[in-house]
C-alpha cells in the first residue's frame, strides 16, 4: 500500500519578490526593512498611510479632508464598454485593492515631538494620479500648516494627472501652487520628499515648489517620460536622466536620502528650519528652571 504525504500549503503572502533585482525575500522582513529591498536597496512603492507611520510619530496623526471622495464629476465614460466598468466603479475597485479611498493621505502630526502638517501621495491608487480630491487634500494640508503655524511636509509620487476629470484635474496644479504662495508669505517651511516616480502635472505644480527637496535614491523625477522624450527629440539620453542622483548633481533636488533615515532627516530639517522648542522640551523647562 502506496503512502503519500500530504503537501504543505505555504500561506500567500509570505514570500514576495523584489521588481528590481528579482530576488525573493520574507514578506514581514520587507516590512520590517520599511519595504526597502533586503538584496538590492530598491525602494518599493508603499501607500499613503504606510508612509505617514513611517514618518510620524506613533498615535499624533490626525486625518483631514478623509471626508472628501473623488466622483465621476464628469460622467467620464459611463457608457464605455470597456469591461463594463465606469470611472465610478473603476474607483471602487481601485479602493479595495489599495485599501485608501483616494492617491493622498492628509493630515497633522508630530515628527519628535515638532508639529507637522503632511500629505503623502499614493501610487498604489491609480498611479497616484491627482484629480480633484487630490488637489484639494494637498491645499487643505497646506492651509491647516498656515493655520496652526506648522511646517508642511509632502511626499511626492505620481504619473500625473488624472485623466478622468479633464481640466478639473489640471486646475488642481494652480490651486495647490496658490495655497503654497499663502503659506511661503507666512513664513512656514515647506518640504517636499520626490518617492519614484513623480510625474505630470505633480511634478510641475507643487512638488516642484519646497522650500527643501529631498528624493529617495533611484526616483524617477521628470515631466514626461524619457522614452517620450527620446522619442520627441530623437537623439540618446545621458545615462541615469531623471533618477535623483542625475538630477541631484544637476542642482534640481537638495538631497537623497534612504527610507530608513528620512524621519530623522526631516526632525533635523525642522530644527533647523523652526527652531522653536518642542512640546517635550517646553514642558521640561519650568522644572529645570525650579531646580
Amino acid at each position: 500500500m502506496a503512502f503519500f504525504r500530504k503537501k504543505k500549503e505555504i500561506p500567500i503572502g509570505l514570500w514576495m519578490k523584489c521588481p528590481s533585482c528579482g530576488k525573493m525575500a520574507f514578506t514581514k522582513t520587507v516590512e520590517e526593512n520599511l519595504h526597502v529591498c533586503p538584496e538590492c536597496d530598491h525602494h518599493m512603492k508603499v501607500n499613503g498611510p504606510t508612509r505617514v507611520k513611517h514618518l510620524l510619530d506613533e498615535g499624533t496623526f490626525e486625518a483631514i479632508g478623509a471626508d472628501l471622495q473623488p466622483q465621476d464629476l464628469l460622467r467620464f465614460g459611463e457608457n464605455e464598454s470597456d469591461k463594463g466598468d465606469s470611472y465610478e466603479e473603476k474607483l471602487r475597485k481601485t479602493a479595495t485593492k489599495a485599501g485608501v479611498s483616494e492617491a493622498c493621505t492628509a493630515g497633522r502630526g508630530k515628527i519628535d515631538g515638532r508639529d507637522v502638517s503632511i500629505a503623502a501621495l499614493d501610487f498604489t491608487f491609480r498611479g497616484g494620479s491627482m484629480g480633484v480630491v487630490v488637489g484639494e487634500r494637498i491645499a487643505l494640508a497646506a492651509d491647516d500648516a498656515r493655520e496652526h503655524g506648522n511646517a508642511l511636509i509632502v511626499i511626492a509620487t505620481s504619473g500625473g494627472a488624472r485623466m478622468q476629470e479633464g481640466a478639473l484635474s489640471l486646475m488642481q496644479m494652480a490651486k495647490t501652487s496658490a495655497t503654497l504662495a499663502r503659506l511661503r508669505e507666512a513664513g512656514l517651511p515647506y518640504i517636499v520628499v520626490l518617492a519614484d516616480p513623480c510625474t505630470g502635472g505633480v511634478s510641475a505644480s507643487f512638488a516642484a515648489q519646497g522650500d527643501i527637496t529631498l528624493a529617495e535614491p533611484n526616483a524617477l523625477i521628470g515631466f514626461a517620460g524619457p522614452r517620450v522624450i527620446q522619442n520627441t527629440i530623437r537623439t540618446t539620453l545621458p545615462e541615469g536622466f531623471q533618477r535623483a542622483e542625475f538630477l541631484l548633481d544637476k542642482g534640481y533636488i537638495d538631497r537623497i536620502v534612504h527610507r530608513r533615515d528620512l524621519k530623522q532627516e526631516l526632525a533635523s530639517l525642522l530644527g533647523f528650519l523652526s527652531p522653536s522648542a518642542t512640546a517635550e522640551e517646553e514642558s521640561e523647562e519650568p522644572a529645570e528652571a525650579a531646580s
